[in-house]
């Protein structure tokens, strides 16, 4: 739980963002940078990282999130700076699955996670194979 002057709130988040084309382009290297990049444009904009997990061509994000958050621009900034650095970082392994600008796809699920299932979807994203 957490509040500022006007409210009590504890919002949690459940984002999932695919590669392009569903490509098996994520290696665990690149899923920690991308995990590491989660956290920091999270910070910036006042949210917390709760769980992170995925696979080779997805990842989920559990997240904790203030009632002012603008969600859409939230998820664009993340796969927008996610993008840039597995770009910049592992330029060839990127380069083997795309030629263009663009790593995720532009579509992305999210949905927000209560307090009775919260165990549940934490150890489901937490469980996702790590190879």
């Amino acid at each position: 739980m957490k509040s500022n002057a006007h409210a009590v709130f504890d919002l949690k988040y459940h984002l999932v963002i695919v590669t392009k084309y569903r490509r098996k382009a994520l290696t665990a290297s690149m899923r920690a940078l991308v995990k590491e990049t989660f956290v920091s444009v999270l910070t910036k904009w006042r949210c917390e990282v709760v769980e992170f997990g995925g696979e080779a061509d997805h990842v989920h994000l559990l997240f904790s999130a203030h009632p002012a958050l603008e969600l859409s621009r939230v998820v664009n900034n993340l796969k927008t700076a996610s993008s840039r650095r597995l770009r910049n970082t592992f330029p060839e392994q990127v380069k083997r699955h795309y030629w263009k600008p663009v790593f995720w796809h532009r579509a992305y699920y999210i949905g927000s996670v209560g307090d009775a299932s919260l165990e549940t979807v934490k150890r489901y994203v937490a469980n996702q194979k790590q190879s």
